[in-house]
C-alpha cells in the first residue's frame, strides 16, 4: 500500500500511527500473504491474529461501555445488545461507511470475487484496525475509535428498540425470556418443508407457544436457508405476534433510572474516588 494511501485511511481512522506496519497487516487479507508467498517466497504479514486480538478489545470496550452507560439493564439485555454492536453484520456495515474495503490488500483471486464488498472481510479487517490502534497507541485510542464508529452512531436507537420490547438478533433468546418472564412453557420448533436443491435449501420452521395466563397461543413459522436460520425467523414472528398483546416493556426497562449516553458519560468528569476506566 502506497505512502499516500496510508496517510489517507489515517485521516479516516483520525489516528497517525507510529507503527504504520500495523496498519498496513491489519488490511492485508490471507489471500495476498498466500498468492505473494506462492510467487517469490516472501509471505507478508495478514490481519489473522490482528483479527483476533482486536475481537477481545471490541468486546471489553463494547461491555465496559454499556455496563456503564446502562445501569437499569439486566444481563441478559446487556448480553443481546453486546451482540448487536459486535456482530459481523454492524461491524461489516461500519466497515463499509469507512470505506475500508478500498484499503483492503487482497489476493488476485479474492479481488475477482468481490472481496472488497463482502461484509466478512468487511468486518474482519475493522477488529484487525481496533487491535492495530490498541497495539499503536494503547487502550484509549481503540475505545474513542470503537465508540466513535460503532456504538455512539447505533446505541440510542437500539436502546430505544428494547424499550419497546423489540428483539435484537437472537430471536431466539429474546423469546424465550419473555416467555419465562410470563411463566410460560419453553417453544417448540418443528422443520414443517424443506425444498430446493441441496447446495440452496430452503426450510420452513414453524414455532408454537403454549398460552399462559398472561399470553395467548402463538403459531408463527419462518423460512431460511438453513434451520437455524428458519428457526431465527419464526421465533421473531412469533415475538412481534406476543408484543401486540401487550404494551409494557421487558422488566428491566420498566422504570428505567436517569441515564446519560454513553458519550455524555466519557465527556463528564470523573467524580473523586472513581475507578479509572481499563487502560493499558
Amino acid at each position: 500500500m502506497g505512502h499516500r494511501a496510508l496517510d489517507t485511511l489515517e485521516h479516516t481512522l483520525k489516528h497517525p500511527f507510529h507503527d504504520r506496519a500495523l496498519l498496513e497487516q491489519a488490511v492485508t487479507h490471507s489471500s495476498l500473504a498466500f498468492e505473494q508467498g506462492a510467487h517469490d517466497g516472501t509471505t507478508p504479514a495478514d490481519n489473522e491474529k490482528l483479527e483476533f486480538l482486536g475481537d477481545a478489545v471490541l468486546g471489553l470496550v463494547v461491555a465496559q461501555s454499556l455496563y456503564e452507560s446502562f445501569p437499569d439493564l439486566t444481563e441478559g439485555d446487556l448480553t443481546r445488545f453486546r451482540a448487536a454492536l459486535v456482530s459481523r453484520r454492524h461491524l461489516g456495515n461500519v466497515a463499509e461507511s469507512l470505506k475500508l474495503g478500498d484499503y483492503l490488500r487482497l489476493g488476485r483471486g479474492e479481488e475477482r470475487n468481490g472481496g472488497r464488498n463482502k461484509a466478512v472481510l468487511l468486518a474482519n479487517s475493522f477488529e484487525a484496525i481496533v487491535a492495530a490502534l490498541y497495539l499503536d497507541a494503547g487502550i484509549d485510542t481503540a475505545r474513542a475509535f470503537v465508540c466513535r464508529t460503532v456504538i455512539d452512531p447505533t446505541v440510542e436507537r437500539l436502546y430505544k428498540g428494547l424499550e419497546r420490547g423489540e428483539s435484537m438478533g437472537d430471536h431466539k433468546s429474546a423469546l424465550q425470556e419473555m416467555l419465562q418472564a410470563r411463566g410460560a412453557a419453553p417453544p417448540e420448533y418443528e422443520v414443517k418443508a424443506e425444498t430446493g436443491p441441496d447446495h440452496r435449501k430452503r426450510f420452513l420452521v414453524e414455532v408454537i407457544v403454549a398460552g399462559a395466563p398472561e399470553l395467548p397461543t402463538v403459531t408463527a413459522q419462518g423460512t431460511g436457508t438453513t434451520k437455524k436460520k428458519a428457526e431465527q425467523e419464526a421465533a421473531r414472528v412469533a415475538f412481534v405476534q406476543l408484543q401486540e398483546q401487550t404494551t409494557a416493556p421487558p422488566a428491566s426497562l420498566a422504570s428505567p433510572k436517569a441515564r446519560k449516553t454513553p458519550k455524555q458519560r466519557r465527556e463528564e468528569p470523573a467524580s473523586p474516588g472513581t475507578p479509572a476506566s481499563v487502560s493499558a
